[in-house]
């Protein structure tokens, strides 16, 4: 692989991934701070299970939530690390791995772990 591919080396993380840790964060946000919104009888014994939760141990829902945003910042600041010792120097190249790992964290920062800018790359 030339230097420069390294230096501006990006992946973007599967849709499948994408899909569904949007809808997984969203419904976890929803939870935290607007239960009302949610259609608890809808979603079967997922929806009882999660009303419990909502109405029950509000606070353990609270800090999850928060524990959860936490790892996603702290894996998008350490894919910077990685980035550094991988040789991805370019600008755009972090702040793309960088963005794309705070919103969907481990989908994407294990793309950038297996990355290894010494092995050719293959189609």
């Amino acid at each position: 692989m030339a230097k420069s591919d390294v230096t501006n080396y990006f992946r973007r993380t599967s849709l499948p991934w994408m899909i569904c840790i949007t809808l997984s964060m969203g419904f976890f946000t929803c939870t935290v701070y607007a239960p009302e919104v949610i259609p608890y009888d809808k979603l079967g014994p997922f929806g009882t299970f999660t009303r419990y939760l909502v109405d029950n141990h509000p606070d353990i829902l609270y800090k999850g939530w928060w524990a959860a945003s936490g790892i996603h910042v702290f894996e998008a600041l350490y894919s910077q690390k990685v980035c550094s010792n991988k040789g991805i120097h370019g600008l755009n190249a972090r702040l793309l791995w960088f963005g794309q790992t705070l919103l969907f964290g481990f989908a994407s920062l294990g793309l950038l772990l297996k990355f290894d800018p010494k092995r050719p790359k293959h189609h």
